[in-house]
Formats: structure tokens, sequence, C-alpha cells
């Protein structure tokens, strides 16, 4: 009997998701799908070293990088909280091997209506990527205009940083906060 036939299959993991940040200051609210191994090992927001989010965002925001250390995931979660901007994911547990969005089985989706309550001054939703803005209509229920970005992933290599830059800088100057 060969080795490929005495193989078991193994069981496709069950993740759950991380909790939302966001404040009661929060007027945007970036949405990923789910977050990936890395992030998932760490439990820290985009967590890969070649994601691009936290270098998106302190391009954005470039004078303010001198005045916080943002050596820290906890620093760089306060800093971006201080300028009015949350995250979380639209998946709050799925089946996954890896970390492609392709590969998110079984998909259970947070209740983003209830996130509401913690971010009373939410002014726009932007969708970090095409799986995530799969679900832009129950966003789009939150009564605030939503956006599509271009994923801040490694995976999206047919974006390049400068190019994923002037997209996520204008939806943060449409939320009014550049």
């Amino acid at each position: 009997m060969s080795a490929e036939l005495t193989r078991t299959a193994q069981p496709t993991p069950h993740l759950t998701g991380l909790a939302p940040l966001v404040s009661g200051h929060t007027q945007l609210l970036v949405l990923g799908s789910f977050p990936s191994v890395a992030s998932l090992t760490k439990q820290q927001y985009y967590a890969h070293p070649q994601n691009q989010f936290w270098r998106i965002f302190q391009a954005i925001w470039p004078s303010s990088r001198h005045i916080t250390c943002l050596n820290s995931y906890q620093n760089r979660s306060d800093w971006l909280l201080e300028r009015g901007v949350g995250v979380w994911d639209v998946y709050a547990s799925c089946e996954r091997v890896g970390s492609l969005d392709a590969a998110i089985r079984n998909p259970l989706v947070n209740d983003l209506a209830g996130l509401l309550k913690q971010c009373p001054q939410l002014r726009a939703v932007a969708h970090n990527g095409g799986e995530s803005f799969k679900h832009a209509r129950h966003t789009a229920a939150l009564g605030v205009p939503v956006y599509k970005l271009p994923s801040s992933s490694p995976a999206n290599a047919s974006w390049s940083f400068e190019r994923k830059l002037a997209a996520w800088r204008e939806v943060v100057a449409a939320a009014g906060l550049v």
C-alpha cells in the first residue's frame, strides 16, 4: 500500500479572530477579512512583517512618526486609535489552512451592527481587500460611506506600495482624518 493511501486527512482548523481594535473616538473602521497565521499567533492585527498596513499609515501621518515610538504593537495600536482609526475583520471565525483568503471555509460574520455602540463617532468603513469587500452590504447598513481599498497583504503584489498608499490616503482624507 502506498504512503499516499495510508495518510489520513488532517482536519481543517477552526480559527477564531481577534477582538476589535476600536474606541469611542473611532471615525474610520478598517475591516480586513480574517487575521493571517502570523497575526493569530502574535494576537496582533497585521503582524506579518511584509504586510504594508502599518507602513501605509505611518506614511499617511509622517510628521507624527517621531512623536510616538511605534516599535511595540501597543504603541502602534494606541497611535492609530488616537487618529480615529479602528481595525477589525468581517469574519469572527472560519476554517482555514494557511493565510490566504481563498482558503477560508465556513466563515461566521462578525456583529458589525453591534460595533456601532462602541464607535458612536463612526463616519466611514474601509474594506481592506476584495474578500472583506464582499460584505459591503452589511457595512452599508451601518449608514456610513463604505470604501474598497487595495489589500495591504503581501499577496497583493500587483499594486505597488505607492499606488496602495495613494488609495488609502484618499479614503483617510474622505473620512476627514487628514
